[in-house]
């Protein structure tokens, strides 16, 4: 199973989900890639998901142009704002589906909201993916 996790950036909602499928089952094949990749990871969402015990800090931030070529059995965007831009992925593609979440990188306020935006981002994403892996995913395999 080969899923492929789209955002802008590339460095903190796609890579959180990314983090969160492979947790879920480590034989499948998950990437995260972004249509304006940052080319480095958010530092909040990786110390976010290490609070959980997921690392991603060994993730890269990639370009959406690295997997163009690739077949995908889901490509999965995860913008949520109405202001991102996450274009169709138009790869060879069996399913599109758009699971959207706000960017806890663009709250602003003390330290203790930023931190509290990531985790509520955090556990959206993680029921989110978790139902999809559950209803989707796992019956399949």
């Amino acid at each position: 199973m080969k899923i492929l996790i789209l955002c802008t950036g590339n460095s903190c909602r796609s890579q959180m989900a990314h983090g969160f499928m492979q947790s879920f089952n480590k034989d499948l094949y998950v990437r995260s890639a972004g249509t304006e990749a940052s080319g480095k990871l958010n530092a909040n969402a990786v110390k976010a998901m290490k609070e959980i015990g997921i690392d991603i800090s060994h993730h890269t931030s990639d370009s959406v142009e690295k997997y163009l070529g690739d077949e995908w059995d889901y490509v999965i965007t995860v913008c949520g704002g109405a202001n991102e831009n996450c274009p169709v992925f138009m790869g060879k593609v069996e399913h599109r589906l758009h699971m959207g979440f706000d960017d806890p990188s663009h709250a602003t306020g003390t330290d203790e909201f930023i931190r509290s935006e990531f985790i509520r981002v955090r556990e959206e994403i993680k029921e989110t993916f978790n139902k999809f892996y559950k209803e989707e995913i796992e019956p399949q395999l």
